[in-house]
């Protein structure tokens, strides 16, 4: 077997590679309707299918994974980004690059299967510092990766943006042939169809409504239709998998109190994150003499960014090393009490450059913290054979909060804006109240993570190699 050491840089690689894909577009993404020739509604989708494909598939990559192999499976996510990046590259119009991006979006998956990898393969003495590690690359990837999307996109065409992201795919994926090995932990059984089609229309109607709700109007037909049909789908979906003998997701395990209550914490948390990759740059970018912006140009506002994903990066040994100690719950509680000191220190002081970049790198904490302690708390509470199931669930509930960032925020931004030399901004009201709903989402992730169980009855620990 490969050094666990290298395993374990691969598998963040690919992390990092997958959390890049949101941020990709970021730099083009107002000149959208300009570059496709399309209304912005139309363009919104470039966002909104990477967002619905994410959420999909990877709570059934993490399922697929425990029964056919998770390397498999994570050279199948990485080969459908190398593809997607390649139809959007080829393409000038807008289907084609909705069609890439939407592929792109599969490969969130393969961070709940790295975690589930390392449970595997990782002696137990490293397994909390490396999952910290490789959960921490769903913030870490997005914030260094702004500044190079904002950098190839002043510099050259934006269709390079997409070459660059297959060059990425490929060499992950030539790393992870290389040097992961093949698992040899499986799930025998038959792969539940039915459940998989069931959650990927009751999800997408859920998303749908709200990432489009504020285009279509909070009250219409599409959202109302697309919201509750998503609701009424997912209720029947329930009812069959606690009634099918080999269901997609054990939902009796996912209803245990430990992985219940982190799940739902993870909506906080992933709101709360996504929350500074929305508000901050748009603070940082908009003119001084609008009223509410800093003034700095697209670059500048990246690495402001930028040492969020650092800090992320830097803390999750550090992470590691406390869930040993402390437990995964303190880390969860500690990352949680970060962020919402993060947004009640920008609610009082955002009148300076400073005053955000001290602000994102209390975010950083917090993600770092926050990222680690989840999937050690799912871990602790599942079989084995339920671990890339229930990492792909945990993953989902963050993309569900991500999501709702999204719609949120976005809604927010747009309702409380004043015209500025012709053009609609936020006001710095719109900011406060911003700052305010994602430090409640953050409140929220704290107090669902006092209320899991100290000390959670050990589940299958014994399947936790030594790595010798």
């Amino acid at each position: 077997m490969p050094p666990q050491g290298a395993i374990v840089a691969v598998l963040a690689l690919a992390g990092l590679c997958a959390s890049f894909m949101y941020t990709l577009v970021v730099p083009i993404q107002a000149k959208l309707p300009e570059l496709l020739n399309a209304s912005r509604e139309d363009t919104a989708w470039v966002v909104t299918a990477t967002l619905l494909t994410a959420a999909v598939v990877t709570p059934i990559a993490g399922r697929l994974g425990d029964m056919y192999g998770k390397r498999r499976i994570v050279i199948a996510l990485l080969a459908c980004l190398i593809v997607g990046s390649v139809i959007a590259g080829l393409s000038s119009n807008i289907v084609g690059v909705i069609v890439g991006r939407a592929l792109q979006g599969a490969v969130t998956g393969v961070v709940p299967l790295g975690i589930s990898i390392l449970r595997d393969v990782v002696h137990r003495d490293r397994l909390a510092t490396s999952v910290a590690l490789i959960s921490a690359t769903m913030g870490v990837g997005g914030a260094l990766g702004l500044p190079l999307s904002a950098l190839v996109t002043e510099r050259t065409d934006w269709h390079v943006l997409f070459w660059v992201a297959a060059g990425l795919g490929a060499i992950v994926l030539v790393l992870v042939v290389w040097i992961v090995p093949v698992s040899v932990l499986r799930t025998p059984g038959r792969f539940d169809y039915i459940g998989a089609l069931g959650l990927a229309v009751g999800l997408t109607g859920i998303l749908l409504a709200v990432s489009r709700g504020n285009e279509w109007g909070w009250a219409s037909a599409p959202t109302l239709g697309c919201g509750l049909g998503g609701i009424a789908v997912l209720l029947v979906w329930g009812w069959y998998q606690l009634r099918t003998a080999e269901p997609l997701l054990d939902l009796r395990v996912a209803a245990r109190r430990p992985v219940l209550l982190t799940n739902l914490a993870s909506i906080g948390m992933g709101f709360a994150l996504f929350g500074s990759n929305i508000v901050f740059p748009q603070l940082l970018e908009l003119p001084v003499g609008s009223g509410a912006g800093l003034g700095l140009s697209l670059i500048g506002a990246a690495l402001v960014v930028m040492p969020a994903g650092l800090v992320m990066m830097l803390i999750s040994p550090l992470a590691g090393r406390l869930e040993r100690t402390i437990g995964p719950r303190a880390l969860l509680t500690g990352g949680a009490i970060a962020l919402v000191v993060a947004y009640a220190f920008v609610y009082f002081f955002s009148s300076e450059v400073w005053h955000i970049l001290l602000a994102n790198i209390l975010v950083g904490v917090g993600i770092g913290l926050g990222f680690a302690g989840m999937p050690m708390l799912i871990m602790r509470a599942v079989p084995a054979n339920e671990t890339g199931a229930s990492n792909g669930l945990n993953a989902l509930f963050r993309s569900v909060g991500t999501s709702t960032a999204a719609a949120v925020l976005g809604a927010v931004l747009a309702a409380m804006s004043q015209p500025y030399e012709g053009v609609a901004v936020p006001t710095a009201a719109a900011f406060q109240t911003s700052f305010l709903l994602a430090g409640g989402a953050a409140v929220i992730a704290l107090v669902l993570s006092l209320l899991i169980p100290r000390h959670a009855t050990p589940v299958d620990h014994a399947s936790i190699p030594d790595g010798r």
